[in-house]
């Protein structure tokens, strides 16, 4: 397939994707302005931004991921474009960089859809300097208007799986166009390399994982300590659940609660479980669940509410078994107050959730079985001896709370995670010294 027809097909296919856009907008909540102009790069107001850095993050996990390489871009004091396709990435961006945002450093912005006009008129308007996109983020048409408007282009901290593999040369013409576009290609692994290069990519550079680049912030690590500290029990994190998981880890803790209870034991005064849906909308749902099963919980948004500080959190936790992470931007303070982090998306076939976070911190990690996300990462982590596996949801609480009991196997896991991290630091570094080279 040649360019042409795949603009065809993409108009002929419009309908039918932007109502896919509009039902996932739905099921997750937010303010996704499907329809809007900025969507098909119609801007009501010339850019104020001379001559920024453009950088695509998609959605909330490549935000987060990409910060630190935006920051490092603010603090040298490039302006920066940021743009997104979710509203869970916009948000979290506004989020993160709201200083920037306000001293007009930088704008966020949608990415428009991979038609020809809106895609040119994206670029025409806001002339950005250079173009980022994380991961796979490969689109014909916005990569034919940088090159048709002489923007460089680098594809950064890519992943390709053997599937992306597959599907990219089905594509044929097309994405080996768009992959041979790029000024530069920097890939997480060897492997990735290999695949990016077998496309089209031309060249392609192993920089490592942007995910590596773990900006811990040190408020929320030490009021997740003190938390541990004042609650006095041991603590079981259960992040980043996704659809179909949370229903399976309730399910596993009501059955070490009762079991607990037949030998005579409050399971409740040994451990507190904290489960953390990876997106908001679920939140309520993961509530319904915990009431359905009988297990006393607290809303980590109530706990919040109150103003006061770990010591009166952790109070108002006594006697409740788990704690339901309803809130956002504060994985790095429940990953604090854990001595276990159990990561989801890898419990049900969805290729996992980033872990390193919680690595990086210090907190032994167990994941499922489905990690192809983070497939090379998820084995150096074993081989490293800092994370571990476990077949099913019910199996991971049971490794938990076996590695609770085990300080020997807990202290050298968090030592191991974070020397794991450590040495696969430098991947903005590389990117930022290639993006000067442009």
């Amino acid at each position: 397939m040649n360019r042409f027809f795949y603009t065809v097909a993409i108009c002929l296919l419009s309908p039918g994707l932007i109502a896919w856009m509009a039902l996932r907008a739905k099921r997750a909540g937010g303010q996704w302005q499907i329809l809007s102009g900025e969507r098909f790069g119609r801007y009501a107001r010339r850019s104020k931004l001379h001559k920024p850095v453009w950088v695509h993050a998609v959605s909330l996990g490549e935000t987060r991921a990409v910060q630190p390489f935006v920051q490092t871009l603010l603090e040298r004091g490039d302006t920066v474009l940021l743009t997104h396709m979710t509203a869970t990435g916009r948000d979290e961006g506004q989020r993160l960089f709201q200083e920037a945002i306000a001293a007009g450093q930088l704008a966020q912005q949608w990415l428009p859809y991979d038609f020809l006009g809106a895609t040119r008129r994206f670029i025409k308007s806001y002339q950005p300097r250079a173009g980022v996109l994380m991961e796979r983020e490969v689109w014909p048409n916005l990569l034919a208007a940088a090159r048709r408007y002489q923007v460089p282009m680098m594809l950064v901290s890519a992943r390709f799986s053997d599937q992306a593999l597959r599907q990219s040369l089905r594509l044929g013409r097309v994405m080996r166009q768009a992959l041979g576009s790029f000024h530069a290609v920097y890939a997480q692994t060897l492997q990735d390399a290999q695949r990016l290069e077998q496309a089209g990519a031309f060249a392609p550079r192993v920089s490592g994982n942007f995910k590596f680049e773990v900006s811990l912030p040190a408020q929320q690590i030490r009021e997740g300590q003190e938390f541990a500290t004042h609650l006095g029990r041991k603590v079981v994190a259960i992040a980043s659940t996704r659809e179909g998981e949370d229903e399976a880890f309730v399910r596993a803790i009501r059955h070490v609660f009762h079991r607990a209870a037949n030998q005579g034991r409050d399971l409740a005064e040994e451990v507190l479980f904290l489960l953390i849906p990876r997106h908001p909308q679920r939140f309520e749902e993961a509530a319904q669940l915990l009431e359905q099963a009988g297990l006393p919980f607290a809303r980590r948004s109530r706990l919040v509410r109150t103003g006061e500080g770990a010591a009166v959190a952790a109070r108002a936790c006594q006697g409740e078994l788990v704690v339901l992470g309803d809130t956002l931007g504060e994985m790095s303070r429940y990953y604090a107050a854990s001595h276990v982090a159990i990561v989801g998306g890898s419990f049900a076939k969805l290729g996992g959730q980033n872990f390193i976070e919680a690595c990086a911190i210090g907190v032994p990690v167990i994941v499922g079985p489905h990690t192809r996300n983070f497939q090379q990462a998820v084995q150096d982590a074993i081989d490293e001896g800092a994370a571990i596996r476990a077949a099913s949801a019910a199996q991971a609480i049971t490794q938990a709370l076996a590695l609770l009991d085990d300080g020997p196997s807990l202290a050298r896991m968090g030592d191991a995670g974070v020397h794991w991290v450590r040495k696969h630091a430098g991947a903005v570094d590389r990117v930022v010294a290639a993006l000067d080279q442009l």
